[in-house]
């Protein structure tokens, strides 16, 4: 017999469990029986695709027993079971990606924590919300020695050899005093027909009942006879309109371990050149790993409703990497490889209609109920935008349903409300990049934007300085950064630079070069400043600032330095008095000053803080 400690984040769950935390109880069946389907699943694919399994007897069934006198609840499976290593693995530790995250996240609130933990999905662990012990036997397929693992949460489990006539797995739960409910054959069966009726295996369950006497005055007998306790009807293969909506949402909670309702869902059944059907669900919240790089897929592939895997991130385009369900086609082989599924050109037709669909219903949904689908947005917008850097089949598609910050109006606005929005002689789609919304909408770069009313797209989240600038038009009208040099005439300001400003400002800027040439790649004459003396806007064929940033998170350190261009507003008092003037000592100075403001707007670090502060302080001083 070997000790183990659990994992801690496993210790840490197993004390959410125990105190109960997570006020529907029930859903710990619905996690064992999906455990138990995903085993036979497995075993199912390898009985039929791998010569080692072929011969195995293979009669797929889950079995729960109650026994009120010991107080125990037991589910067996024949799938393909577990050894000692499997059991470390799969019952010591969580795989699941996020779960540190998760397990921060907590609050101590009972109300807020329970549904975080509904959301996350607890598996296995979830069984200690009714059990004070538990214990699983457990013999691999093909191997002969069987194993047992027990724990009572205290911090560690046990694991010994064990003894087991056939392969697959049986659970014993020992049920706590207080929670006997589910140890009645009533309450049992309406979980399973709740949340588990369309597993596509047969739940079995020994029910007592009673036969009538043959002869007058004689007792009735009790008899116990096995029977089915749910329908065992692979949902997605069933017509939408023999499917109640209530199947379709107990149905995702059992393949997602999700207890919240999904948002939508989108059922398919294809027939023609390709056949296949697919059942897929957006979540109403994201899942805990959505923006990391190792996130669990949530699409599971089947063919002719064998399951060949649920951890292929193929399956569907990492933008959608939201979405659960199923795939079930039915003209691939079940011995696909994965590395053949990668290239299969019927997966590959299946995935792009599949896109197509999902991405229809999102349009549809868009236009029928703005406020819903703002609610989907405000979970899955961000990542949604991720497909417009690759996703050019959909690109047109994706337009419609990203959405912005806007300069001009609360909340978000579409590229198709902005383009109505347009005024009557502008030639462009605006749009500054940043991660401040407030230092965005105060920005310099839109001082002549706001004097002539014309509208300018905020984007402040990482995956904008991505993606946008890959995207050069909508609907044939060209969308542009106000950062870039070559900014359209149209936001030019009507009181344009005389010839004689421009010549009183040739000495400042030729000594502004000078001063500034190590930072800058040019000093130039602003026609897109009212109220600030100075911006700093990127030649078009340079990065910008925040590309350059993102770039840099990507692992691109070693990039050649890019200069920005230093536009001043010969208008602002401060170049009117250094003309007046004449005076050019200080020039120096409020040259460093104007650079290092302007650094401050973009949301750029000043290099030296302490010279800033100096020569600020110095000018603050003359003024007094």
């Amino acid at each position: 017999m070997a000790k183990h400690q659990f994992q801690t984040e496993v210790t840490q769950l197993l004390d959410l469990m125990i105190h109960s935390l997570y006020s529907n109880k029930e859903i710990f069946l619905r996690e064992l029986v999906s455990n138990a389907s995903d085993a036979m699943d497995k075993l199912h694919f390898l009985t039929l695709t791998d010569d080692k399994y072929k011969a195995l007897k293979y009669e797929p069934k889950i079995k729960i027993e109650l026994n009120k006198e010991r107080k125990t609840l037991s589910i067996s499976d024949t799938g393909i079971g577990m050894n000692e290593e499997d059991l470390i693995e799969n019952l010591g530790t969580i795989a699941k990606s996020g779960t540190k995250s998760f397990l921060s996240q907590l609050s101590g609130d009972k109300k807020k924590d329970s549904q975080l933990i509904g959301q996350f999905g607890v598996g296995f662990y979830s069984a200690f919300m009714v059990a004070d012990k538990i214990e699983v036997l457990s013999k691999k397929a093909g191997e002969e020695q069987a194993w047992k693992w027990s724990s009572e949460a205290t911090g560690d489990y046990e694991i010994k050899k064990a003894k087991k006539a056939d392969f697959g797995t049986k659970i014993t739960l020992h049920v706590k005093d207080d929670e006997s409910e589910f140890l009645e054959f009533y309450k049992i069966e309406e979980i399973i027909k709740k949340y588990s009726n369309h597993i596509p295996f047969g739940i079995y369950m020994d029910k007592e009942e009673t036969i009538p006497s043959e002869k007058e005055g004689d007792e009735p007998k009790k008899e116990i006879k096995e029977v089915q306790v749910n329908k065992a009807s692979a949902l997605w293969t069933l017509n939408k309109s023999d499917i109640k909506d209530e199947e379709y949402k107990d149905f995702y909670k059992q393949i997602s371990h999700d207890s919240s309702d999904p948002f939508l869902w989108v059922h398919t059944r294809a027939e023609g050149t390709l056949e296949y059907k697919t059942l897929f669900y957006i979540p109403s919240t994201p899942p805990m790993d959505l923006y990391r790089v190792d996130y669990q897929p949530g699409v599971k592939l089947y063919v002719k409703r064998v399951f060949i895997t649920d951890d292929e991130k193929e399956l569907l385009p990492t933008y959608l990497r939201f979405v659960r369900g199923i795939i079930d086609a039915e003209d691939l082989p079940l011995n696909i490889s994965r590395e053949i599924l990668q290239q299969n050109r019927i997966l590959e037709s299946i995935k792009r209609a599949s896109v197509k669909k999902i991405l229809g219903e999102l349009k549809k949904l868009n236009k029928k109920d703005k406020d819903r689908y703002l609610e989907f947005y405000k979970n899955f917008g961000k990542v949604l935008k991720e497909g417009l850097y690759g996703d050019f089949e959909n690109k047109d598609t994706l337009l419609e349903l990203v959405m912005f910050k806007s300069s001009k109006r609360d909340g978000l606005v579409s590229l198709k409300e902005y383009k109505e929005g347009m005024k009557e002689d502008q030639k462009s789609i605006y749009y500054i990049t940043g991660e401040n919304e407030a230092l965005l909408k105060n920005s310099p770069l839109i001082e002549q934007f706001k004097a002539k009313d014309i509208e300018v797209l905020l984007l402040d989240e990482e995956v904008d300085a991505i993606v946008i600038p890959m995207v050069h038009e909508y609907d044939k009208t060209p969308i542009k950064p106000v950062n870039n040099s070559d900014i359209d005439e149209e936001i030019k300001d009507e009181e344009k630079v005389s010839d004689e400003e421009k010549q009183e400002m040739t000495e400042v800027i030729v000594k502004m070069k000078e001063i500034l040439k190590d930072e800058i790649k040019d000093v130039k004459i602003s026609s897109r400043l009212s109220d600030s003396p100075s911006v700093l806007v990127y030649d078009k064929n340079d990065p910008d600032f925040q590309m350059q940033e993102m770039l840099k998170q990507m692992g691109q350190d070693n990039l050649p330095k890019v200069k920005p261009i230093l536009e001043i507003n010969p208008k602002h008092e401060i170049f009117k008095k250094i003309v007046e003037k004449k005076e050019f000592s200080s020039l120096q100075d409020i040259s460093l000053l104007l650079l290092d403001q302007a650094k401050l707007a973009e949301g750029m670090k000043i290099d030296d803080v302490a010279e800033f502060s100096k020569r600020l302080n110095k000018y603050i001083a003359k003024a007094l």
